[in-house]
């Protein structure tokens, strides 16, 4: 039988993490994951692909999800793609109410869990089931279908950054994360000066977007979320040479700092979102996210 926390999360949430959340005071991002996967009684499986100390990053979510009151923690160590492709881990996702994804380096998460049954399951998790995925640094990362591989940037530059598949449980959208503490910025407008059908998120440290499929969003945490949008923009990327720094004009720049709430109108309700921040409303909570 579903809890009352359960009928909460029904339409499936996700909780992208910026990295760096608190792990030792009140936990408060951590502790809303919890809340949306079911509570106390919720079933929580951590995903310790992306690391390569995937003990010593169980044995810290294993303890604060315990002190957070979670009393049912399963470790899913995937090592190699035979793992993701093992029957007892894929039903351990098929029973989970909360899954998370640590942090570590995005392409190896990829590598050991894109395309496999594991993948698949947790899609099945997410759009039929509604549970919660959660994901913090490299776990975020990977949360998008154009996912941010590797590179760096002082000052926009063409070339400077490339992209890999993600794992697409949000479409037209890239996820950055260390965001404000790493300077990111820079990296993130030379992702969308050459791919300006993509929206970017780049998410602070003890910071998270929860997204609610077909409802809303809200930001939680110490920091903001910057989105940039370039849907709008003009530029000379495509006539200028690798490394060089692309002309961008009307970029547009969104910053949600912790506490922003925003939501669909639902029910025939009028809108009072304003126009761009609509669009990347329903944008990352569509429930179709291919559509």
């Amino acid at each position: 039988m579903k809890t009352e926390s359960h009928t909460t999360a029904s339409h499936g949430h996700l909780v992208i993490i910026g990295g760096g959340e608190d792990l030792e005071n009140d936990k408060a991002i951590l502790a809303r994951f919890v809340e949306l996967s079911g509570g106390a009684n919720a079933r929580i499986v951590v995903i310790t692909a992306a690391s390569g100390i995937a003990d010593e990053k169980w044995s810290d979510y294993d303890r604060v999800f315990g002190e957070l009151g979670a009393r049912q923690r399963v470790h899913l160590n995937v090592q190699c793609r035979e793992d993701a492709n093992d029957e007892q881990h894929i039903r351990a996702i098929s029973e989970a109410d909360g899954i998370f994804m640590t942090g570590g380096d995005q392409k190896r998460l990829l590598a050991l869990v894109g395309g496999t049954a594991l993948d698949a399951e947790m899609h099945t998790a997410l759009k039929v089931r509604g549970v919660c995925i959660g994901g913090t640094s490299a776990g975020a990362s990977a949360m998008s279908g154009h996912m941010l591989a590797h590179g760096r940037a002082d000052r926009p530059e063409k070339g400077a950054v490339s992209l890999g598949a993600g794992l697409g449980f949000l479409h037209k959208v890239v996820i950055d994360q260390h965001f404000s503490e790493r300077q990111r910025l820079a990296r993130l407008l030379s992702v969308i000066a050459a791919n300006p059908y993509l929206q970017g998120i780049g998410i602070d440290e003890d910071t998270a977007l929860v997204v609610e499929r077909g409802v809303g969003i809200e930001v939680l945490g110490e920091g903001a979320v910057t989105i940039v949008d370039g849907r709008h923009m003009s530029t000379n990327i495509s006539e200028i040479d690798d490394h060089k720094t692309p002309e961008l004009i009307d970029v547009r720049l969104h910053l949600l700092p912790a506490g922003s709430r925003y939501r669909l109108p639902q029910d025939g309700e009028a809108s009072r979102l304003p126009a761009p921040l609509a669009e990347f409303l329903e944008n990352v909570t569509r429930r179709n996210p291919n559509s």
